[in-house]
């Protein structure tokens, strides 16, 4: 079926629970929303798990759900949600060749990013990425981009430049919230995002996009 050219300032559908997952995505996903391995199960309205396509041609990966993510259960859906969505439009990725989810699956108290809970969630974090399988990884912000590359530098330093893992290759990005509050940071994150849509334009093959 033909789809309709999008309008670049449009947000992408921000639930994907319409596609098909296999068997071994929905076992994990009801072992997330049932986990009570951390103290955040006390504090949570709903555990936040993914929104996107069963096979991602681009995951983007963040810190922790805020306060409009805990009453939905779907991650990136509050003011910097609409920031990432805008640059989803921008990129031109289709509902099914982005997804979405955080290294925390609950709101830590007060949004405080919490670094034992983030360990405890690893486990979940890495069946994800296993059965997701993207071509490539966007980490939004700081923490997102020491877990899943201990040796990056600074997020400043690394954002915009793709990191090749071996497993998989990275692409940080600053965490959209951060443009909500300075210009610099608007900057740098469209000069950023503009970077990825480049990238991602590119012809495949040996050393070229993804």
């Amino acid at each position: 079926m033909t789809q309709r050219p999008r309008d670049p300032t449009s947000r992408p559908a921000i639930d994907a629970r319409s596609f098909d997952f296999p068997p071994e995505w929905e076992t994990l996903t009801k072992e997330i929303q049932t986990c009570e391995r951390c103290p955040l199960h006390r504090t949570r309205t709903q555990v936040v798990v993914y929104r996107g396509g069963p096979r991602p041609r681009v995951l983007f990966v963040g810190e922790a759900p805020g306060a409009e993510e805990d009453r939905t259960g779907l991650p990136f859906v509050g003011r910097s949600g609409a920031r990432l969505d805008e640059a989803i439009a921008r990129i031109g990725l289709a509902a099914r060749e982005f997804g979405v989810l955080n290294l925390l699956k609950c709101r830590p108290p007060a949004n405080r990013y919490d670094p034992r809970a983030a360990l405890t969630c690893r486990p979940f974090l890495d069946r994800q990425l296993a059965i997701l399988r993207p071509t490539l990884i966007v980490t939004l912000g700081a923490h997102a981009l020491a877990a899943l590359d201990p040796r990056a530098p600074r997020v400043l330093q690394a954002a915009g430049r793709v990191r090749d893992l071996g497993e998989f290759r990275l692409f940080p990005l600053l965490h959209p919230a951060a443009t909500l509050r300075a210009t610099r940071h608007r900057v740098r994150w469209d000069r950023d995002v503009g970077r990825l849509r480049r990238m991602l334009g590119e012809p495949t093959g040996p050393n070229k996009g993804i």
